[in-house]
């Protein structure tokens, strides 16, 4: 077979990467879904590789079995639990409705404070009253919108877990291909590089484990001292909920809110509301000094960065891309950091990457 000469192999190179980066641009509201999935697929990847060595099954049965076992859980955790939330729920929805109808009422007329400043609040009387029905009857108009959204909500669902599966499966094979593009005498370099990356973000799952952990038992030891009911699953699906920045921590919250906005405090004699003020009150003291102290701590010492970086670095990864660019942020700067690293010894000649030969991926099928 001839062989194309360098400038030609220039040529088709370019015009390869823009075509990726032409199809990436078109193809960019897949691509959150994809890195979600293979998110998914990294935090589920250690349970694959202890199961395929602890019984020596092979690495797809041991995928098979972690993967549908998480859908069954996922699946069966809140189907299990909603039947024994539903009525509460729906009694504190009411209950919320009536105190908007309570507020509509008394903001019906003009207030007037101290006889000097008369407030005119119909306006907002108005708003409320129309989301209130709006919550109490979806308008017709929004049902096509609604169905939309639903079906393209499915629809990436169904994306994202089967990418997850495939990203699973499929990894070490496609790791393998991705090393072996590299031209023969850069191959040692490339599997050194990934040996170094994958240490990084093996890091940083642990430190995330850590993360969890701590933030469980602090909120459960919280939530036992205010007494609220069920304050060990409480705190721990606090703990749990940490994984999802932002998000994760108020839904914990609210169901801690909710459960003593129904039932009360064992020991402490106030009204339910009054408590539950006390319980969001510690919650924003306990989650500040969890975002703006523990995480940085435990993520920066996980992969070696100062903790100021990692505070800064959450906190604009999370502007700019929400809750998935502040769960992935940490571990890509710090694997950028690395890949920058490396050039600069390669284009000033100060030597490689030590790293073993990219066969070993081959022979170790079991390893991520």
């Amino acid at each position: 077979m001839r062989r194309w000469n360098l400038p030609f192999r220039y040529v088709i190179g370019l015009l390869v990467l823009t075509a990726l980066l032409a199809f990436m641009v078109y193809a960019r509201e897949a691509l959150e879904p994809l890195v979600l999935a293979a998110f998914i697929a990294y935090l589920i990847n250690p349970a694959v590789a202890i199961l395929s060595a602890k019984t020596r099954l092979s690495r797809r049965t041991s995928v098979n079995l972690v993967y549908f076992t998480s859908i069954v859980l996922i699946i069966a955790i809140p189907a299990a639990v909603t039947p024994f939330f539903f009525d509460e729920l729906t009694g504190v929805a009411q209950d919320l409705l009536d105190l908007l109808a309570q507020f509509q009422t008394a903001v019906a007329r003009p207030v007037s404070v101290l006889g000097l400043i008369t407030l005119d609040l119909r306006l907002m009387g108005a708003g409320l009253a129309d989301f209130q029905a709006a919550f109490r009857k979806p308008l017709p108009e929004n049902a096509f919108w609604l169905i939309e959204s639903t079906s393209r909500g499915a629809i990436w669902f169904l994306v994202i877990i089967v990418c997850v599966y495939l990203f699973l499966s499929e990894w070490p094979r496609m790791r393998d291909w991705m090393i072996m593009l590299a031209p023969v005498q850069f191959r040692s370099d490339v599997a050194g590089l990934y040996g170094r990356v994958r240490v990084v973000w093996m890091a940083y799952l642990r430190g995330q484990i850590l993360l969890m952990l701590i933030v469980g038992l602090i909120f459960t030891i919280a939530w036992t001292i205010l007494g609220i009911p069920g304050a060990f699953v409480l705190g721990v699906l606090a703990g749990l909920f940490t994984l999802v920045p932002d998000i994760g921590p108020l839904l914990a919250v609210a169901l801690a809110m909710g459960v003593v906005l129904l039932e009360g405090s064992n020991w402490i004699a106030l009204p339910n509301y009054l408590v539950t003020l006390i319980v969001f009150a510690v919650y924003l003291v306990l989650i500040n000094l969890k975002n703006i102290w523990l995480r940085p701590f435990i993520m920066g010492r996980s992969v070696h960065m100062n903790e100021g970086v990692i505070f800064v670095a959450i906190l604009v990864a999370t502007i700019l891309n929400g809750i998935l660019g502040a769960l992935l942020v940490v571990p890509v700067l710090a694997s950028a950091l690395i890949v920058i690293e490396f050039l600069l010894q390669r284009v000033l000649g100060q030597g490689v990457i030590t790293g073993v030969s990219p066969r070993r991926f081959s022979r170790k099928k079991n390893r991520n």
